[in-house]
Formats: C-alpha cells, sequence, structure tokens
C-alpha cells in the first residue's frame, strides 16, 4: 500500500476501535436511546455538507424503504444492542465479540446457498472462529452477562446481513449520501426516546465521549473509509475489521482497568485467525463489496 493508504488504515483501526470505550463510559449517566439520538444527530450534521457536494441525495429516496431497512440493520438496532449491552460487559468483551462478524458473515452466505468456494481453508477458519467464541463466552460465563454477549453476536448477524441490502436493493448510492440519509432517519426514529430520558445533568467525561463517538467514530470515520477503499480497494480495506477488536481490547485494558480474563486471552487468537482464514481470498473475491463497511461500530 502507499504512504497514504497505511495511515488511512492505521487511523481507521484505532477510530474503530475506539467505540466500545466510549459507549461504556457514555452508558454510566445516559440511556442507549439518547446516545444513539445524538451520535446519530452529531454525526449526520458533520456528514451533510459533504454528502450534499457529492450530490444523489434525492434519488435515493425513491427506494426509501430500503433505506429504512438498511438504516434498521446498520444503526439503529446495533448501537441501541451495543449501548444496552455494554451496561452489562466489559467493553473489552463487546469489542472482541465483534470481531466474529466476518464468521457470522460467511456462514449467512453460505446458509443463503450464495455460489461461493469453500475449500478446507474457509471450514477451519470457521471452526476455529466458533471454538474461539465458545472458549470465550465458555471460560467467562461467571464473570459475563450472557443476555449482553447474545446482544452483542445480534449485532454482527446485522452487520452481515445490511451490505447483501446495499448490494441487492440499493446499488450504486453514493456511499457518504446513504451514510448522511441513514444516520438522519436514525435520528428521528430515537428522538422521542431521547427526549423522553434527558438526564437532568451529564459530566464532562460522557459529553467527550458521545462528540467522539459521534464526529470521530462515526462521521470522520466513513470519510476514512470511504478514502481508504479509493486509495487501496475494498478488499484490503477489509483488514480493518481484523484489527479494531485488538484496539478495542487493549483500549478496555489499559484504559478502563477491565480485566484480561482468560476467555479473552483464548478466545481472541482463535476468533481474529479464524477470521482471517474463513474469508481468505479465494472467498472474498467472490463475495464482494457493498460499499460501507459491515464491521463499522
Amino acid at each position: 500500500m502507499s504512504r497514504r493508504g497505511w495511515l488511512l488504515f492505521l487511523a481507521l483501526c484505532l477510530i474503530w476501535g475506539l467505540p466500545y470505550l466510549m459507549v461504556r463510559v457514555a452508558v454510566r449517566e445516559l440511556a442507549p436511546e439518547t446516545l444513539v439520538f445524538f451520535r446519530s444527530l452529531l454525526a449526520a450534521a458533520v456528514l451533510a455538507p459533504f454528502a450534499l457536494r457529492q450530490g444523489g441525495l434525492r434519488v435515493m429516496f425513491k427506494r426509501w424503504p430500503w433505506l429504512l431497512l438498511f438504516t434498521l440493520l446498520e444503526m439503529s438496532l446495533p448501537w441501541l444492542l451495543i449501548a444496552h449491552a455494554e451496561q452489562r460487559i466489559s467493553s473489552s468483551l463487546a469489542g472482541l465479540l465483534i470481531g466474529a462478524m466476518p464468521l457470522i458473515g460467511v456462514a449467512l452466505y453460505r446458509w443463503m446457498g450464495e455460489p461461493y468456494h469453500f475449500d478446507t481453508r474457509h471450514v477451519a477458519g470457521l471452526a476455529c472462529g466458533f471454538g474461539g467464541l465458545a472458549a470465550l463466552v465458555g471460560v467467562d460465563l461467571g464473570s459475563s452477562d450472557l443476555l449482553g454477549v447474545v446482544e452483542m453476536l445480534s449485532v454482527t448477524l446485522c452487520w452481515a446481513v445490511a451490505p447483501i441490502v446495499v448490494v441487492k436493493r440499493l446499488p450504486g448510492f453514493p456511499a457518504l449520501g446513504m451514510a448522511a440519509i441513514t444516520l438522519m432517519l436514525n435520528a428521528a426514529g430515537f428522538a422521542p426516546l431521547a427526549v423522553r430520558n434527558l438526564p437532568t445533568s451529564v459530566s464532562t467525561e460522557t459529553v467527550l465521549s458521545v462528540v467522539g463517538l459521534a464526529v470521530v467514530c462515526t462521521a470522520l470515520a466513513f470519510l476514512f473509509y470511504f478514502s481508504l477503499i479509493r486509495e487501496v480497494g475494498p478488499s484490503r480495506s477489509a483488514i480493518v475489521t481484523y484489527v479494531n477488536p485488538l484496539v478495542a481490547v487493549l483500549l478496555g485494558v489499559v484504559v478502563l482497568n477491565e480485566p484480561l480474563t482468560l476467555g479473552i486471552a483464548i478466545g481472541t487468537p482463535l476468533i481474529l485467525l479464524g477470521s482471517v482464514l474463513a474469508t481468505a481470498p479465494s472467498l472474498a473475491k467472490r463475495t464482494g463489496d457493498g460499499g460501507t463497511d459491515p464491521a463499522a461500530p
């Protein structure tokens, strides 16, 4: 990759490893619905000027039912579930469970009967990755909330399905425009719940976490990701998916003093190795890209 490509790649690895820490901090004082609303609203305000300059926004509303479905799968359900789960589990565990997204995606596409070539390496990758999940949940079950784990795995399912909607029903739409519109729809949908759950006061730490989630981890991340795709191509860009769970685990342990449990120690290498093997080039070339990052937190 070029020097610019490496800088964008490293920046995204850090940026998409940050949300789990920031969510963990924010939900101490904010209801999950309120957090999702402010994150969506602020990010939409930042991205709107770029989307207007790119053009093509009006055309998207002709397929508004699919835009709503994509919003639900890419933002509404995942962000709400992540915020709800991190009231129960650590940010390290949340970030690592998201690392299973490629495994869920490959298994889902295979189950749907898509004509992908599966070889021994891909099967071994799935077995390795799901073995890592079993070790993670099994070893740490006593110290983790099972509901939180199920919620995070549901997020990976949503993010695995969302690109299918883009490829099948929203092809060729401007990526930034789609991001801006879905953020606006998400903010509008959560507005009533957010107003009902507004806190009387919040700390500076919470405000900074919300602003960081919206501006850095959402708006800036979208801009960086689309730039990275143009710079190095979609296949190489997808490698970010394998790195940001590691960043999330390290930040949780170092910044929030979360425990580095035996389950995380065993599960992390198995999940990441399984994801790499299961999405090896021979499979990735057949899956294509939906224009958005299905692992975007």
